[in-house]
């Protein structure tokens, strides 16, 4: 047995504990932060790590060439130090972005000798991670902040600060410490020389809940804030709702801090993840992998491992399987897997294999963010075969109909004698016949390896030709890890979903339930009147189920609400859909943009409830079928501008156009009736409606097209189902979590959310009805809110009820059982609206309060925002009073201080209403002013900071046509004056002052007239 076998198999060196007991004492006694802290930095101590006194920069450059020194058995001269320092380390042009590229992909440095001669210098050592020195510095302050700034406890890696751990009491909300850092990250981490941005991974932690989290937010979740000044163009968002638990092999979450300290911080393990389990991606994001992540596939390279020693590949028991639920990131998984695996000396190729062209697509798209050209796709057989003799071709990620094809054609080739590692994805779909067979029979010195999200068991097993391939095991061999729906849901990964069950049959009295359930032919599910009723309850709810009334920020953009998808039986069903959705929406008027796909597939429905998505072709469609998928496109091409067609080339293009359009949320409802309901990943996809029999595994994937996390609006996956699924959406849910998953899955009831409940743990959670009673009684409206204290307590009190507004929205049976009217809802709102614009004026004044650290549900209020429509239509309220109810002014101010878009919008609106008499035609008159005004404002705008004008309205017209004012880039520069003009060291300021004019500018007319 070699070397590398016994430390691939020693439990020391997993990176995630294997299995994990608490042996803590919990001590009775409070705690201070302070005695948090010293508890930490002595733990950590214990572990290994230096505790070092630092605690300004001048001692944290010393020590890092001292660290640097020692890592690279090099001594600096003064000169070379102060270059290497200058130029490399704390460059003047660099931000988080750069200095994060240099850990984890430039971590080799060029130092420029006194001799003219150059050398290597390490960062950090990736091969032999024990050569890192791990050291511990507490209350470090930061002097050349916009204030001052005193940092808890950081963890040094060769004297770059790399890990930074904020601590709140026990006791204390854990959001704090992440609100802690987000300051520092915006007013003092970029300060001095700027080493605080070499931060990789933040910890913070309350004593009794530790979470960690990258320096940048994860891919494509939350779009960055466009912040103006130099210090903060360097800054990146982040979000809580993407900070994560540490946790153990089995999905065990370890959350008090010396059990996390314990595991997280032992020295193998934070030395792994900083250097094998981050990945920096072409976005110019940094992913650190989640435990789950990190096992499986620590557990994949053990496997090549021992059967690689064993001498075992061409068998199950050199391969396995990952049960990974939808949505938890398992692209990410199987590239870190495929990159680590083509490290190993001994293989040669890994292939990763999909079922479908769309897949591949997808997949080569999140490898190349990954890290780009580091895999390679393919068109066709033919640029298989090449790859497939390629040597320099290490990672492939194919479908396996090509991979089907390459075998009949080339029965002799040299990749079947080579060592192979082949990882398929969701390896349920195409897996159990003859092609799996092919391969295995083809191929001779592999291993196979299978991601799902929805394993097949005993219990869902489909029908198979071969009966030594019945389930994932048989095919693919032992289960290596699992990570379930469940656990997803409880580490806040995935949403739950909230399930509405429409009746659209009406039985009579004395028919049973099983007798209706054998009538619900496909006859009855078709009929007109049925198609047209489910049509208008869908048009009906629409805007409430996909939260058409907020406004949120995405990739940039303002947008309004989610869009969804509805799920239908059959093709014919999806044509009778599409035709009433578009008569029905003429009639209405509705402004909804709906599309429809679909493609031939063979495939009746499986026991296991698979969802066949079919060939990325229509040819096999009947003529009927074609002609009016052929219309439909033309539909859509009427509304994107776009020329697609049924021809093959043109109909993948289509879909991948819609795949695009409905990540971007700018389609409204896609019809389908398999194609998108599995495998399809979009963030603002909130709702779907099913009227299709789904069960197990096509049931659970079909779902969670809408359970990815985006922002606080979306708190939930919606699904309003149109047939009777509650038993199979019950079994489903007890398959692939638990039998007691239900609660966990699924959202409480409508009462419960309303009323109260008592939880699993025996703690009565309080409801929607005693939150709005609490609120009247302890916050009367008209009684001013005194104090800080107070003033926090208001805050999470009024985040609650609109936390539970915002569940109970969804609720059919919610509207008309508001407590609060809209007048008191408002004027709370107002109350609120103004503790936030007072914290933002306390951070702009670089004043140090404890009241930034509350969360303010900003999103969430912008739900019930109040529009300039609303606001018109009052103000002709007041117009048709002969402008003597004054009255309705007052409720026009109420209104408009409940709104956050309105606000800055309000002293045109009141300038407006005092122009109004018995002639005014309200929206005729209103467009005329608000045109008139914006350009008097322009010009002035223009004209007091001699801005160039053809260049400046340019600019503004394509912030308004886009719905953000871009203040990054070229564009800006191109507005201001010549430099001279500025006063030399003097631009910057006035270029920061010139773009918050433009931001009023454009925050007082967006919105306002098309």
């Amino acid at each position: 047995m070699n070397s590398t076998y016994n430390i691939i198999a020693s439990t020391d060196e997993y990176t995630v504990v294997t299995e994990y007991t608490s042996t803590t004492k919990r001590s009775e006694a409070y705690q201070t932060e302070a005695a948090l802290e010293g508890e930490f930095i002595k733990q950590i101590q214990s572990q290994g790590y230096d505790y070092i006194n630092i605690d300004n920069e001048d001692a944290l450059i010393s020590n890092l060439r001292i660290q640097l020194e020692k890592l690279n058995d090099y001594h600096f001269s003064d000169g070379e130090w102060k270059r290497f320092f200058n130029e490399i380390l704390a460059s003047s042009n660099d931000g988080i972005v750069e200095k994060t590229r240099k850990i984890q992909q430039d971590h080799v440095q060029i130092l420029r000798k006194d001799d003219g001669l150059s050398k290597n210098i390490y960062l950090i050592d990736k091969k032999n991670i024990h050569n890192n020195s791990l050291q511990v510095i507490n209350q470090y302050t930061a002097e050349d902040g916009r204030y001052k700034n005193r940092y808890d406890v950081t963890i040094l890696v060769n004297g770059l600060p790399l890990v930074h751990v904020e601590l709140k009491r026990r006791g204390v909300e854990i959001r704090e410490a992440f609100n802690q850092i987000e300051r520092y990250q915006r007013d003092s981490f970029w300060s001095g020389c700027g080493l605080f941005q070499y931060v990789q991974i933040f910890v913070i932690s309350n004593g009794t809940n530790t979470k960690y989290y990258s320096n940048t937010t994860r891919i494509s979740h939350i779009s960055e804030l466009n912040e103006s000044g130099k210090m903060r163009s360097k800054k990146t968002s982040n979000s809580f709702e993407f900070t994560s638990y540490w946790a153990d092999g089995k999905n065990k979450p370890i959350r008090d801090l010396v059990d996390f300290t314990r595991t997280f911080f032992a020295k193998h393990t934070i030395l792994n993840i900083l250097t094998k389990f981050c990945v920096f991606t072409s976005d110019n994001l940094l992913l650190v992998m989640r435990p789950y992540q990190i096992v499986a596939t620590e557990r994949i390279l053990q496997r090549i491992e021992i059967a690689n020693n064993y001498k075992k590949m061409g068998t199950v028991e050199a391969g396995g399987y990952i049960w990974h639920t939808t949505g938890s990131g398992k692209t990410l998984t199987s590239f870190k897997t495929a990159q680590l695996a083509t490290n190993l000396p001994y293989i040669d190729k890994v292939l990763f294999v999909v079922d479908r062209n769309d897949l591949d697509y997808q997949t080569m798209k999140e490898y190349d963010k990954f890290e780009k050209g580091a895999a390679n796709s393919n068109a066709s057989t033919k640029i298989l075969q090449k790859q497939l003799s390629d040597p320099n071709a290490r990672i492939i990620i194919t479908t396996i109909q090509k991979l089907g094809v390459f075998i009949k054609k080339n029965s002799e080739h040299e990749i079947y004698n080579k060592h192979v590692v082949l990882i398929f994805d969701e390896c349920h779909r195409s897996q159990f016949g003859e092609l799996h067979t092919a391969i295995t029979k083809a191929f001779r010195n592999y291993h196979m390896f299978g991601f799902t999200g929805t394993p097949i068991f005993a219990a869902n097993v489909s029908s198979t030709k071969n009966p030594k391939l019945r389930t994932t095991q048989d095919a693919f061999g032992d289960r290596l890890h699992s990570y379930t729906i469940v656990n997803a849901i409880n580490d806040g990964n995935v949403l739950p979903f909230l399930i509405d069950y429409i009746s659209t049959i009406k039985a009579a009295d004395d028919i049973s339930d099983s007798e209706v359930i054998g009538i619900d032919t496909e006859k009855i599910m078709s009929a007109p009147e049925r198609i047209s009723m489910v049509t208008s309850y869908i048009l009906e709810h629409f805007d409430q189920k996909t939260k058409r009334s907020s406004t949120y920020k995405y990739k940039g953009r303002n947008v309004n609400g989610f869009n969804s998808i509805f799920a239908v039986s059959s093709i014919p069903m999806a044509i009778s859909y599409y035709k009433e959705f578009k008569k029905q929406i003429e009639i209405t008027g509705k402004d909804l943009k709906i599309a429809t796909i679909y493609t031939f597939s063979p495939n009746g429905e499986e026991i296991d409830g698979t969802i066949f998505e079919g060939e990325m072709n229509v040819d096999k469609l009947d003529s009927s079928q074609r002609d009016f998928l052929e219309r439909a496109i033309k539909d859509y091409n009427n509304i994107f501008r776009t020329n697609f067609d049924t021809s093959s080339d043109s109909f993948e293009n289509y879909y991948k156009d819609i795949s695009e359009r409905m990540k971007n949320r700018e389609l409204d409802l896609l019809i389908v009736v398999n194609m998108f309901l599995t495998g399809f990943d979009a963030t603002t996809l909130n709702t779907l409606w099913v009227d299709k029999n789904l069960r197990y595994h096509g049931l659970i994937q079909a779902f969670s097209r809408t359970n990815r996390i985006l922002n606080s609006v979306k708190s939930f996956g919606n699904i309003i189902c149109f047939r009777k699924l509650r038993k199979a959406t019950n079994d489903a849910i007890a398959l692939f979590g638990d039998e007691n998953a239900t609660g966990t899955v699924l959202l409480k009831t409508y009462e419960e959310y309303y009323n109260g409940y008592i939880d699993d743990n025996g703690v009565k959670v309080v409801g929607y009805k005693d939150i709005v009673e609490r609120l009247l009684r302890e916050f009367p409206l008209g009684e001013e809110i005194i104090g800080e204290e107070d003033a926090k307590n208001f805050i999470k009190l009024f985040g609650s009820f609109l936390r539970l507004t915002n569940i109970l929205s969804a609720f059919d049976t919610f509207e008309g059982n508001e407590i609060l009217s809209e007048r008191e809802l408002q004027d709370y709102r107002s109350i609120y609206l103004d503790m936030y614009r007072d914290i933002k004026l306390v951070r702009k004044g670089n004043k140090e309060n404890i009241t930034p650290d509350i969360i303010f549900e900003i999103e969430l209020v912008k739900q019930t925002e109040i529009n300039i429509d609303y606001i018109l239509t009052m103000v002709k309220k007041y117009h048709d009073s002969n402008c003597k109810d004054k009255e309705i002014l007052v409720d026009v101010e109420r209104a408009i201080g409940s709104s956050t878009e309105l606000r800055s919008k309000k002293d045109l609106i009141l300038m407006f209403i005092a122009r109004v008499d018995e002639s005014t035609d309200i929206d005729r008159d209103w467009i005329k002013f608000v045109k008139e005004q914006k350009e008097t404002d322009l010009k002035k705008l223009i004209e007091e900071n001699k801005l160039k004008p053809d260049e400046t309205r340019k600019f503004l017209d394509n912030a308004f046509r886009d719905g953000v004012i871009k203040t990054t880039g070229t564009d800006i520069d191109k507005i201001l004056p010549p430099m001279s003009r500025f006063g030399g060291g003097n631009r910057e300021q006035q270029k920061n002052s010139i773009i918050e004019k433009l931001k009023e500018f454009y925050e007082k007319y967006f919105g306002l007239i098309d």
